[in-house]
């Protein structure tokens, strides 16, 4: 028989922790959001700036994407038949994964601390 006794204990303290820890997440994925949208700008190719300028960050509470606003934009991520990739959005999304990890359990360790 398994012991579930310290699962349910963590389970009640992150719903007690839940209201604090919100609002600390929320700040967590906004900021991240707005630093992988720097580094998309800062890599993306700069032909015309038009790329560039129509990248991005959609915030809303615990939600963010980062999205270039011209049509042909997944074109210079992805490249094509005639054309290299160029990718200077997921290599942003990668450099910032571990510090999005890094800020958030240290949110997390703020209103529970002991876990």
């Amino acid at each position: 028989m398994f012991d579930f006794s310290d699962a349910k204990d963590f389970g009640r303290k992150l719903n007690r922790a839940a209201p604090r820890l919100q609002p600390l997440a929320q700040k967590v994925v906004a900021k991240v959001a707005h630093d992988v949208t720097a580094q998309a700008v800062a890599s993306a190719p700069h032909d015309t700036g038009a790329l560039q300028n129509s990248i991005k960050p959609y915030v809303s509470g615990l939600s963010a994407e980062v999205r270039p606003g011209v049509n042909y934009a997944h074109y210079v991520e992805l490249g094509t038949s005639k054309m290299a990739a160029q990718p200077y959005l997921f290599p942003a999304l990668d450099r910032n994964a571990q510090s999005f990890t890094t800020a958030l359990a240290a949110a997390a360790k703020k209103v529970m601390p002991g876990g």
